[in-house]
């Protein structure tokens, strides 16, 4: 995004005039303008109209008072190609392309497509394929459909790939409060970086909200959450497209790139990104970032009106690692003092219905539950009545607004949640956004809400401290790899300064001379490059305890992988020494992606990769810090960390091992793609690479 791109997508999201080049698609797009509140010039163009929407239609382009703020574009792909040229001639701040028909579509699409950008210039240009924006603050609309949504002076910025999806949040009837919305689409000139590096400035923006398919440029992105994640501004991202049809459904759509879904959660987290894994999800926490903003610990009050809701909130934040801590004895007393006999005092606290809407009895509660100074939000489950059936509705706000006052008076991030979604009036939700007070719609929603903000908050400051440097760029070409075998992946490891088990390699047979100093027990492996994995084809077999085995074993293994694989048969073998038994073993994995750079796999290693899936990966750069974090809450680490008496690991030789490979990769980014250690062995203060296999680029010609 060039500095002119920056300043004229301001003229398209608070224009002075829009121009609406189109017919039919383009009239109701005058009527959305309209229904937003634009007060501004609307100049239709087409040249066989005499008006759109109740305005005089301009023949052409050139006809237009002055370069237009704004454009809706909705013409056949090759006009609209024309069009753009045109208005950068003149001058023109930004478009809207809602005319689809390129990348998306077709080869000859992306042709048009790159065409598109060329003709764009210094032009803010979103789209094509997409519904528009809309300016909340502003009230301004570029958009196809009918649009709901409102902005109470704040809100958060929502950037879809999805149009329709974004038409599916402004019809919420969640009472999100809005700022802006956008639908990226195509992301031609304009991308979700560039839309969040402008909008997280803002001071109306209070979060930024994205609906994420693809990324063609991560350190863009990686660049743009950072400097949102300065400014104080959260990301909340749904990423979709996580599964092979969800994968297709994306390409197909938009011509982005889906990545894999631990690649995108290893992104989110290394930049503060908060992660979320369904479009309900996604509001309410939305809502709770604007509304309420971030506690600063986990620790919270809840109150109810019902044992069983006090049960639903305190089994929900067991799960998630929100805490309701009991109240100290003196707390105990007065509130003994101003609740009824039959209310069973604890946190979450069902303060019962003898003094339920009655704001003289219930705030006192609220205000000592409260001013406690171990607390840091409070949360108040309420399920209000439905429309005809509201005579009570009454008493349920008369709780609602002590509670928010007391929340006020101790300075408590505040959110009342309903049980059950749907039962919470619009009208409330109105009043409770005025007070500053969060409308959740749904207790589990409600509780992972705060959990997000409160995580947000407390790794915000350490990712900003660590600065690492951007990911890194892989220029090697992943479709030409070439395998080393394990004995050349071992060499090389050891070259570079990494244990791995004493062996030696034999060719054609086992001869009881090449076995130099080796000590019994052994491993035999039959070493290739095709063969990835040894043990479906008894390529390897272990606790070899003499010659006399060995040579049988040696047999075994050419007769069963010349009958199972003969294409796969090798006259190569390597015969290793049999290494302790270790406290733990460990797979750790380094892989580079064109899109993410390089990542690191960390987790249980040898027969357990595929059974408990007991993994995390991490985007390099990375620092020691991050390693130890992530051993630490793999389940293996209690093995690691002494279980049942074991011996104990000493952590930092472990890290210093892995961080030592990671710079490896980092040094040989463009010949090295991947490297596969499993298992590697741990033990008190050392570490051993039983087994490695090493992807390098192939440079040579095919």
């Amino acid at each position: 995004m060039t500095p002119a791109q920056r300043d004229n997508f301001e003229r398209l999201i608070k224009p002075k005039h829009i121009a609406f080049i189109g017919g039919a698609d383009a009239e109701i797009a005058i009527g959305e303008a309209k229904r937003a509140g634009f007060k501004g010039f609307i100049w239709p163009v087409n040249p066989r109209r005499d008006q759109l929407g109740g305005h005089k239609c301009f023949q052409t382009l050139e006809d237009l008072p002055s370069p237009p703020d704004a454009v809706y574009l909705a013409i056949p792909r090759d006009h609209a190609l024309k069009a753009v040229k045109d208005l950068a001639r003149l001058g023109a701040g930004g478009i809207v392309c809602y005319t689809a028909g390129f990348g998306e579509a077709d080869p000859e699409g992306q042709e048009a497509e790159n065409l598109l950008a060329e003709y764009a210039g210094d032009m803010a240009l979103i789209g094509p394929n997409c519904y528009g924006i809309i300016n909340y603050v502003d009230e301004v609309a570029l958009w196809p459909f009918a649009h709901g949504g409102s902005c109470p002076g704040y809100g958060a910025a929502i950037i879809t790939q999805s149009g329709m999806f974004s038409s599916d949040i402004t019809m919420s009837q969640r009472s999100l409060p809005l700022s802006y919305m956008v639908s990226a689409g195509n992301q031609t000139v304009m991308g979700l970086a560039d839309f969040i590096d402008i909008l997280c400035e803002k001071p109306e923006v209070r979060a930024i909200g994205l609906h994420i398919e693809g990324l063609s440029d991560v350190s863009l992105f990686e660049k743009a959450a950072l400097k949102a994640l300065g400014l104080n501004k959260p990301v909340v991202a749904l990423k979709t497209g996580t599964s092979k049809i969800g994968s297709t459904l994306t390409l197909s759509h938009t011509g982005s790139l889906s990545g894999s879904k631990e690649l995108y959660e290893a992104l989110f987290k290394r930049t503060g990104v908060i992660s979320v894994n369904n479009p309900s999800q996604f509001l309410e926490t939305l809502k709770y970032l604007c509304v309420s903003g971030c506690p600063k610990q986990e620790n919270i009050i809840g109150f109810t009106c019902s044992g069983g809701g006090a049960t639903m909130l305190a089994d929900k934040a067991e799960d998630i690692g929100l805490k309701f801590p009991n109240f100290n004895k003196e707390k105990s007393d007065k509130l003994v003092g101003l609740l009824p006999e039959i209310a069973t005092l604890s946190n979450p606290l069902d303060y019962t219905t003898p003094i339920w809407g009655q704001p003289e009895k219930t705030r006192p509660v609220f205000q000592e539950a409260m001013n406690q100074g171990l607390v840091h939000s409070a949360i108040l489950v309420q399920d209000y009545p439905a429309k005809g059936l509201d005579e009570s509705l009454v008493y349920y706000r008369n709780d609602a607004l002590a509670f928010a006052q007391a929340a006020a008076d101790n300075n408590l991030p505040a959110a009342i949640c309903s049980t059950i979604p749907e039962n919470f009036d619009k009208e409330t939700r109105d009043l409770l956004i005025s007070i500053g007070v969060s409308p959740m719609q749904g207790i589990h929603e409600a509780l992972w809400a705060i959990s997000h903000a409160v995580t947000w908050n407390k790794n915000r400051a350490n990712i900003l401290e660590k600065k690492l440097n951007s990911v890194f760029e892989v220029l090697g070409n992943p479709d030409q790899l070439r395998v080393l075998d394990e004995q050349d992946s071992k060499s090389l490891l050891k070259k570079n300064g990494f244990d791995i088990p004493e062996g030696v390699v034999c060719l054609d047979k086992i001869d009881a001379n090449d076995l130099c100093s080796l000590s019994f027990p052994v491993a035999l492996k039959m070493v290739s490059s095709k063969i990835l994995h040894k043990t479906e084809l008894n390529a390897v077999i272990l606790n070899i305890k003499s010659e006399l085995e060995l040579k049988t074993a040696f047999e075994n293994m050419h007769s069963s992988v010349s009958n199972a694989a003969p294409d796969l048969l090798s006259d190569k073998y390597l015969v290793e020494e049999m290494a302790n038994a270790p406290i733990a073993e460990l797979i750790v994995g380094i892989r580079s992606d064109t899109q993410f750079g390089l990542a690191l796999t960390i987790g249980s290693g040898g027969v357990l990769v595929d059974l408990i899936g007991d993994v995390s990966t991490i985007i390099l750069p990375t620092h020691s810090g991050e390693i130890k974090e992530v051993i630490k809450r793999l389940k293996v680490f209690k093995l690691l960390d002494g279980f049942r008496g074991k011996p104990k690991v000493k952590l930092d030789f472990l890290v210093d091992a892995i961080m030592k490979l990671t710079i490896f990769a980092q040094e040989n980014l463009n010949s090295i793609s991947e490297i596969e250690i499993n298992p590697m062995f741990v033990y008190e203060d050392s570490v051993l690479m039983v087994d490695a296999l090493i992807y390098e680029f192939d440079t040579h010609d095919t």
